[in-house]
């Protein structure tokens, strides 16, 4: 892309500026209210951001929309609230153009808070949040224990018994059992490889270098924000540790209606056991935090059920203030790379980072392996890779492995659907101390009460997130300047609690004409509807609880509660902004479903042990599979059937008439 015009450039920044004005007020010891956004260079980031955008439509859609403002007066309105009532007018002329407000606005927030300054490595308004940025290690780190292989020609071809794409939850999992017991395993990973000598605790470096699509990402229509793991490890990586497993319930509807034969019983026990081990799932590294302790304090004083939680940590290595960083590397996290795919490595697997699966390849109707492009930005070294194999695994996520299958055209008519989310709401409360949120792993306890409240197996669990300067400035809805900035001046006071949705309602994953994911998501189910809208009471009766004395609603128009208030009418203002783009925010961490298993082709796309209906040797190996949602985070349950699926693939080794694959 072309760097931005002069005239583009004025408009960007009047428009940062007018996203974070300066304001008048006394005292201002940190300078936070003087300060606007060009003050720091934020109209410079938000360039570089829209210079990263790899849709072409996207990013010329966004630079478009400055001309727009440009023809409408906005660099020449007299005042700050002229520019806001500009904005507001554009945001209802079309969806398409309030998308584009608000990414522009999303950016200029997430840099504000967020981003640090290349030369002090601090970010100046963080004096005001109490939060000195991310404390590193003073040893070196070790280096990286899994040495990737790279192809050395520009046509290259490896030979296989299995060839896996993705390193997540699930590839990892199908990986490093596979390559134990003797077969020759290959990993694609689209993304790179990252560990604690790369890792620097801030946001920004770690959504550009971990996550999907470089951070999050909205559904097409705007309704719900995507944030998924894409690194060696995938979301194991950079998910915040809640080893939570099956439930009762969601495991005996997968057997019974989905004919996943033991799922319901002692076998599907070993599976849960077996990762839950090998990832050294323990409770010794659940330390509570401020926001965690008014958590407890509020559901005790309201009488629900509390309970710290299990995470996958290495106590040698574990600090409450690495775990704080969770989300940008911690390095006693125990995912993926340093247990199943280290395991998978010393089994002389070959493990391919920077490699991004086309197709799958096929030979009579049968899987015969995969096609990939490997690129490597630091190097500039590109190669296309070619693995040979008789089994192929589809791991790489619920909004990845449906488009493989489309790109390859296989998997049948389901492939795509059935997408679940766990869409999760967030409400913000302000207590009268610092609350330090960014000390501790992010979820370390939750509140259970409701996880099955009407015993049909949906619900919601409630939940802690983490303190994130960047994130959390661009997820508090922007309803002008002044007003932003003061629920920002209070933040090192603030608790979100969140409240994750089982969803019984699904959305979908399209490709577009570059074979690429599209997801699509629209709230429109009835007991959806009814869990949200009790999820958002709840929340606001658990802060009022533990001591809040500002509640907010993260929603369009911000309903907002203070102490000495009746809390009814607060709660009946905020289940009334729609679960939809422009009302409450919805997120989601876990992508699920859209390749689900199941006995009937026609509704889903892999028989009940993981093997496509319409294509054998190829089988899904991630959360993509699940029947139904978890209704939990998914981490365990996607291990736990993948290590299934992977004892299944094994049994079929001497059946598969493709086996002239070297090992």
């Amino acid at each position: 892309m072309p760097e931005l015009s002069d005239a583009r450039r004025e408009v960007l920044s009047a428009l940062c500026d007018t996203i974070v004005p300066s304001l008048e007020r006394t005292p201002d010891p940190d300078g936070f209210w003087g300060r606007r956004a060009s003050d720091i260079g934020i109209p410079g980031g938000v360039e570089q951001l829209l210079d990263g955008i790899p849709d072409p439509e996207l990013r010329g859609g966004l630079t478009q929309l400055l001309d727009v403002l440009a023809a409408q007066g906005f660099i020449t309105a007299p005042t700050q609230l002229s520019r806001e009532q500009l904005l507001r007018t554009m945001c209802l002329a079309s969806p398409l153009a309030a998308q584009g407000v608000g990414a522009l606005t999303a950016m200029t927030l997430f840099l504000y808070y967020g981003a640090p300054d290349p030369e002090t490595g601090g970010n100046p308004n963080w004096a005001t949040f109490g939060y000195a940025g991310p404390e590193r290690p003073s040893a070196p780190p070790p280096p990286k224990a899994i040495t990737p292989w790279v192809p050395t020609e520009e046509e290259a071809t490896l030979e296989a018994d299995v060839v896996i794409v993705g390193s997540g939850a699930g590839g990892g999992t199908i990986a490093g059992t596979l390559a134990g017991q003797g077969l020759k395993v290959v990993v694609l990973e689209a993304a790179g490889y990252f560990t604690e000598e790369d890792w620097t605790g801030l946001e920004l470096h770690a959504y550009q270098e971990m996550y999907w699509r470089g951070g999050p990402q909205a559904t097409a229509e705007g309704n719900v924000s995507l944030q998924a793991g894409t690194t060696l490890g995938g979301g194991t990586t950079i998910n915040w540790t809640n080893c939570l497993r099956t439930t009762a319930w969601v495991r005996e509807q997968w057997a019974t209606e989905f004919g996943l034969e033991g799922v319901d019983g002692a076998e599907y026990d070993r599976h849960l056991d077996t990762v839950l081990e090998r990832i050294g799932a323990t409770d010794k590294a659940s330390d509570l935090n401020k926001p965690q302790e008014r958590m407890k304090a509020g559901a005790d004083a309201l009488g629900w059920d509390f309970r710290t939680v299990v995470r996958n940590a290495d106590l040698d290595l574990y600090t409450p203030e690495a775990s704080g960083q969770i989300g940008w590397g911690d390095p006693s996290k125990l995912g993926t790379e340093r247990t199943f795919l280290r395991d998978a490595a010393a089994h002389d697997a070959e493990i391919v980072v920077r490699c991004r699966a086309e197709r799958i390849l096929l030979e009579g109707g049968r899987a015969a392996g995969v096609a990939a492009r490997y690129e490597d930005p630091a190097t500039g070294r590109s190669a296309q890779v070619t693995v040979r194999a008789p089994r192929v695994v589809v791991a790489g996520g619920a909004l990845e492995s449906p488009a493989l299958l489309r790109r390859s055209g296989i998997g049948g008519p389901a492939v795509g659907q059935n997408l679940r989310l766990h869409p999760c709401i967030a409400m913000f409360g302000y207590y009268p101390e610092d609350m330090q949120a960014w000390w501790g792993a992010p979820h370390a306890a939750l509140v259970d009460e409701f996880q099955n409240h009407a015993g049909d197996g949906y619900g919601f669990l409630v939940e802690g997130a983490q303190y994130t300067t960047g994130v959390a400035g661009s997820a508090l809805p922007w309803t002008g300047g002044a007003a932003h900035k003061e629920m920002m001046s209070g933040f090192r006071n603030g608790a979100s609690f969140i409240a994750l949705t089982r969803d019984h309602g699904a959305g979908m994953v399209e490709v577009d004409a570059r074979g690429e994911a599209v997801p699509l998501y629209s709230v429109t189910d009835p007991l959806d509807l009814a869990n949200l809208r009790l999820s958002v009471e709840k929340l606001a009766r658990l802060h009022e609880a533990a001591g809040a004395i500002d509640i907010y609603h993260l929603a369009g128009g911000m309903p907002h509660w203070r102490h000495g208030d009746a809390l009814e009418p607060f709660i009946a203002k905020a289940q009334r902004a729609p679960f939809a783009a422009g009302g409450a925010k919805l997120f989601s961490a876990h992508q699920m479903g859209s390749c689900r298993m199941g006995p009937d082709p026609a509704a889903s796309v892999a028989n009940p042990w993981g093997e496509l209906h319409d294509t054998p040797g190829v089988w899904i190996g991630d959360g993509s599979a699940f029947p139904t949602p978890s209704g939990t985070n998914p981490m365990v349950s996607i291990m736990a059937l993948a290590h299934r699926t992977a004892e299944a693939i094994a049994g079929t080794r001497a059946e598969n008439p493709l086996t002239a694959a070297t090992r």
